[in-house]
C-alpha cells in the first residue's frame, strides 16, 4: 500500500508518526508525500485543546475527499483525539469517512490498521500506561530535516487543572538513559546535526526511577556520546519546579548542548498559578530565570502562557505584564485558556470572558514583538554558528543558530551562494527584525 501520514500536534507526535512510517516500511509498504496519490491516509492527531480538536476533524475531512479524487481506499485517525473521546460514541457517528481510529497508545499496531480488510470500523485502545518505547532494533522513518526529536520518557504524573495529557498518556514513564543514547548515535549516523529531547516534562526525567538518575544524567551522558561529532543538544519541556541550577551548571559545562531553557511557566500570577495546579509562585519564577542568567548570562529563554483562565483578574494579568518585561524572553508564546467538560478547571467559577482573553493575548504579543526585536538587536556584529536547513531562493538559505528551536523560535536567514544545507557555518549577524535576524557568511 502507498501511505501518506499528516502530522499534526506537537514534537511527540511527530516522533510516533516516525515510528509508524518506520514499521509500515519495515513491512513493505511505500511512502508519499502527496495525499492524491495515497491508497492509505492517516492523519496523526492533536487534542490538546479544542482549536487542535477541531483542526484535527477539518484535516480528517478534507483527507476523506480523497476517497472520492484520489487513490484513497482507507482513512486512519491515530493519537490524541481518538484517544481523548474513545468513550464518545458520537466520535465514530461523526466521522464514518474514518475507517480506523488509534489511541496513542496503538502505534505498535499501525500495520495491522493499514492491512485490515473488514468493512467496520477498527477501534484500537490499548492502556497508554503499558506503552513501551521504542524497539531500538527498528528505523524510524524520519520526517524532518537536519534535526531529530528524541522521547526521554512518555506520559505525566503532574495534575495541571488545564490539562488532559495525563489521561491521553498515561503516568510518567523515564526510558533507560543508554536508549536515549544509543538512539541518538544512531541518528547521528544518519547526518542529524541536531538531537533535541522532548517529552511531557524532560526535567520530570528519572522521578519513576528507584536510584537518583534523572535528567542532568542524560545530559551529561548524550554529551559523552556525542561530544566528538559537533552535534547540537537541545532539550524543551522543562518544568520550573525540576529545573535546577545544577543542570544549567551542566549546560554551561558543554559547548554542544544549546544554552536554551524552553521553560513554559503558564502564568506569574500565584493565585492564578495555583488555580492551575502549579506547584510554584511568583518568586520561584523570579528566582529560577535570575539563576539561568547568573550562571550563563548569554542563555537564551523561552516560554509559554496561558491568559484568560478562570479566576484571572486585571490584577493578575498585571503581574503577568509586569513579569515579562522584568525577564525579557527571548521567545514567548501564548495560548487563550481552552475550555472543555473534561477538565478541572471547567468546574472553576468566573470564566474570563472570550473578547477579553483575545485582548490579553494580544497585548502580550506586542509587547513581547518589542522585546524580541531589542533582543535580536543585541545580536548584531557577532559571529554565530548557524545550522542551513533551506535554499528558498539564490543566493539566500535559512538556518537556526542554538538559540533557535525549529518550528517555534524565529530563523536566520544567510546571504551566501553554494552553501550545503546540513552544515553549520559561521555568520555574521548584519540585520535584526522582530523574530528573525540575518546575516553574511564570514
Amino acid at each position: 500500500m502507498i501511505v501518506f501520514l499528516e502530522t499534526l500536534g506537537c514534537s511527540r507526535n511527530q516522533v510516533d508518526s516516525e515510528i509508524m512510517l518506520g514499521k509500515l516500511v519495515a513491512k513493505g509498504h511505500g511512502l508519499t508525500d502527496d495525499p492524491s496519490c495515497a491508497q492509505v491516509i492517516i492523519v496523526n492527531t492533536c487534542g490538546f485543546i479544542a482549536s487542535a480538536s477541531d483542526e484535527a476533524v477539518d484535516v480528517l475531512l478534507e483527507m476523506a475527499k480523497f476517497k472520492e479524487t484520489g487513490r484513497c481506499e482507507r482513512l486512519i485517525a491515530t493519537g490524541c483525539l481518538a484517544q481523548r473521546y474513545k468513550d464518545d460514541a458520537e466520535l465514530v457517528s461523526l466521522l464514518p469517512e474514518v475507517d480506523a481510529f488509534l489511541g496513542t497508545a496503538a502505534c505498535d499496531q499501525i500495520v495491522a490498521a493499514v492491512e485490515n480488510k473488514e468493512n467496520k470500523t477498527l477501534t484500537l485502545f490499548p492502556d497508554p500506561n503499558k506503552r513501551g518505547f521504542q524497539d531500538l532494533s527498528e528505523t524510524r522513518e524520519r520526517i524532518t530535516g537536519h534535526y531529530a526529536y528524541i522521547k526521554v520518557s512518555e506520559g505525566c504524573n503532574r495534575k495541571c487543572t488545564y490539562c488532559i495529557i495525563p489521561q491521553l498518556r498515561g503516568i510518567q514513564r523515564s526510558r533507560p538513559t543508554e536508549d536515549i543514547c544509543k538512539e541518538a548515535g544512531a541518528m547521528v549516523s544518519q547526518g542529524v546535526k541536531e538531537i533535541i529531547l522532548t517529552a511531557e516534562n524532560t526535567t520530570d526525567y528519572g522521578q519513576d526511577f528507584s536510584d537518583d538518575t534523572g535528567f542532568e544524567q542524560v545530559l551529561a551522558d548524550l554529551a559523552g556520546t556525542l561530544g566528538q561529532t559537533q552535534t547540537w543538544i537541545r532539550f524543551l519541556y522543562t518544568h520550573p519546579k525540576t529545573l535546577t541550577a545544577s543542570m544549567v551548571e551542566t549546560v554551561k559545562q558543554h559547548k554542544h548542548i544549546c544554552s536554551y531553557y524552553d521553560v513554559p511557566i503558564q502564568h506569574a500570577s500565584s493565585a492564578v498559578l495555583k488555580k492551575m495546579g502549579r506547584p510554584y509562585t511568583i518568586e520561584d519564577l523570579y528566582a529560577l530565570f535570575n539563576t539561568i542568567r547568573k550562571i550563563d548570562p548569554d542563555a537564551a529563554v523561552r516560554t509559554t502562557l496561558i491568559v484568560g483562565f478562570p479566576g484571572e483578574t486585571e490584577q493578575d494579568f498585571e503581574r503577568l505584564m509586569t513579569f515579562i518585561t522584568d525577564i525579557r524572553f527571548d521567545h514567548l508564546g501564548v495560548f487563550i485558556y481552552s475550555d472543555s467538560e473534561d477538565l478541572k478547571s471547567h468546574r472553576f467559577t468566573d470564566h474570563v470572558p472570550r473578547e477579553i482573553a483575545e485582548q490579553r493575548h494580544d497585548t502580550i504579543m506586542a509587547a513581547q514583538a518589542k522585546i524580541s526585536k531589542t533582543v535580536n538587536e543585541h545580536h548584531v556584529g557577532k559571529v554565530l554558528d548557524v545550522l542551513v536547513e533551506e535554499n528558498p531562493e539564490p543566493g539566500v538559505y535559512i538556518g537556526r543558530t542554538m538559540f533557535q528551536a525549529p518550528e517555534v523560535d524565529g530563523m536566520t536567514f544567510v546571504y551566501a551562494d553554494n552553501l550545503e544545507i546540513g552544515t553549520i557555518v559561521k555568520v555574521k549577524i548584519t540585520d535584526a527584525f522582530e523574530y528573525d535576524i540575518a546575516g553574511e557568511m564570514v
